[in-house]
């Protein structure tokens, strides 16, 4: 028989536990029920569930959230652009996502890597947004990416608002050469910028920040040495992509392109890879850009597996070196302020550690990023960039009044004519 100090101990335990079992979401609130402050905050006396503010219990479930579906760029920009163009017996369809700047706000302009798309930048443009609300965001698809279409002009398509399907099966059938050299890619920006101003009849370009990933920092770094924006450029950051460590990387490329896979079953096992392979390591990040990586086969080699690469990064070997070479050198000659983002220190090489040194650009690291900074961390990438802004923002200085101004007030004060006069020198 139980002892009597047994069955008193027993009764004590039993009488603590409660009536019903618990529900399953209960046992998995406890870091809800600290955030309350007590356990009390979260259930009753009696026993019944009273919503925490962390808990949201009758709160929609947000869609961003509660799906892993791909999501599409009205939920991070205004409008789409499509801007046509002929140059050297080809008919261009350029195409852009903008958030027009406010009240003279500034405008990011942001070029991908290769292989990407303008919606690389979605989650870190919303970001920014909602630090910098009247800021714009102008973020394009280059050549041979996206939804961007180039054609002969014998055979230029007549469709308005060309799909990512029907660029890529353009591009493939038309046999047109292809030519992603850094001087046409950044002719393409430049010309992207001013048919954006024509299109929303601005009088006047807004100061500009130039924004590029990998590739994309080649270009915008291209740009800005060129000095074709005139004073209008404020200043450039270019994201995870430096000389010396681009050119050693290109030996190793063609091996990750044979080890990645060619073909997808869906458009979601086509996001799923990104993320299980921590290419891209923000899922949010993965449903907006992927879609415009990939596009479904209309008479497939492989049924099961329809979806495919939009840009045949393979085909682009020939440009690789010319995107690089004199990276470094030309990020640190270029006019405006200069901010680089890196993954990790390892990838500087010896002319921008002389430079960083030396104090000629900002230099911020996120260890916990892969390459695809941006996208693994909006959040923070956008708050850099809000403060480099800042740092940079012409129409916030204040400059102190020339000598030769205060020469002249102080003359007229004592009755000169001007600096020199008997009584208002100042030498």
């Amino acid at each position: 028989m139980m002892s009597d100090l047994h069955k008193s101990f027993a009764k004590s335990k039993l009488a603590q536990l409660p009536s019903e079992p618990p529900m399953a979401e209960s046992m998995n609130q406890s870091e809800d029920a600290s955030d309350a402050g007590s356990s009390a905050s979260s259930v009753s006396s009696s026993g019944t569930m009273v919503p925490s503010p962390t808990r949201h219990l009758f709160a929609r479930t947000d869609r961003r959230q509660s799906s892993q579906s791909s999501l599409t760029w009205t939920d991070f920009f205004e409008q789409e652009l499509f801007l046509a163009e002929e140059v050297d017996d080809f008919h261009i369809v350029h195409h852009a996502y903008l958030t027009s700047p406010k009240d003279s706000g500034p405008l990011f302009v942001m070029h991908h890597g290769a292989g990407s798309s303008g919606l690389s930048f979605a989650t870190c443009a919303e970001e920014i947004r909602k630090i910098l609300p009247k800021a714009g965001i102008l973020s394009l698809d280059a050549r041979s990416h996206g939804r961007t279409v180039m054609t002969t002009l014998i055979n230029k398509t007549e469709e308005q608002a060309p799909s990512t399907a029907t660029a890529a099966h353009v591009d493939s059938s038309e046999q047109v050469e292809l030519d992603l050299s850094l001087e046409v890619l950044s002719r393409d920006l430049v010309h992207v910028i001013h048919q954006t101003q024509a299109r929303m009849g601005w009088e006047n370009l807004p100061d500009i920040v130039l924004v590029g990933h990998s590739l994309g920092g080649a270009v915008i770094t291209d740009v800005a040495k060129g000095g074709e924006l005139g004073n209008k450029l404020l200043a450039y950051a270019v994201f995870d992509v430096v000389e010396g460590s681009a050119m050693d990387a290109l030996q190793s490329m063609e091996k990750y392109l044979s080890t990645r896979p060619t073909r997808f079953p869906s458009l979601q096992s086509g996001i799923e890879w990104h993320t299980r392979s921590r290419t891209i390591r923000n899922t949010i990040s993965a449903r907006a850009s992927v879609p415009s990586l990939l596009y479904e086969e209309s008479e497939p080699v492989d049924p099961s597996r329809p979806w495919v690469w939009r840009t045949n990064l393979s085909a682009t070997k020939p440009f690789w070196e010319n995107w690089f070479v004199g990276l470094s050198s030309k990020f640190l000659a270029a006019r405006g302020g200069k901010l680089l983002l890196l993954a990790g220190t390892d990838r500087l090489d010896k002319e921008l550690m002389i430079g960083q040194m030396q104090g000629k650009y900002q230099l911020q690291v996120f260890p916990e990023a892969g390459h695809f900074v941006h996208e693994d961390q909006p959040a923070k990438t956008a708050q850099i960039l809000a403060d480099f802004y800042r740092r940079n923002d012409r129409s916030a200085l204040v400059l102190p009044p020339k000598v030769a101004d205060m020469q002249a007030s102080a003359a007229m004060n004592n009755g000169g004519s001007g600096p020199d006069s008997s009584t208002g020198h100042l030498r």
